[in-house]
């Protein structure tokens, strides 16, 4: 997979992980563990979003 690849697909991922997150957060049994471990989710794939597109400027 190119470099650009891999960065579309970790913006396509840290998207799901947000709708994920959102609808978590509107369920009437809003489990905080699993947003929790959600949101640890999406700042790892957005260290390693931020980690790629500085490899390509």
């Amino acid at each position: 997979m190119t470099t650009e690849g891999h960065i579309a697909a970790l913006e396509r991922r840290h998207q799901e992980l947000d709708r994920q997150i959102q609808a978590e957060l509107q369920s009437t049994r809003a489990d905080d563990l699993m947003v929790s471990a959600l949101k640890r989710k999406k700042l790892e794939v957005k260290d390693e979003l931020y980690k790629f597109s500085a490899m390509t400027q």
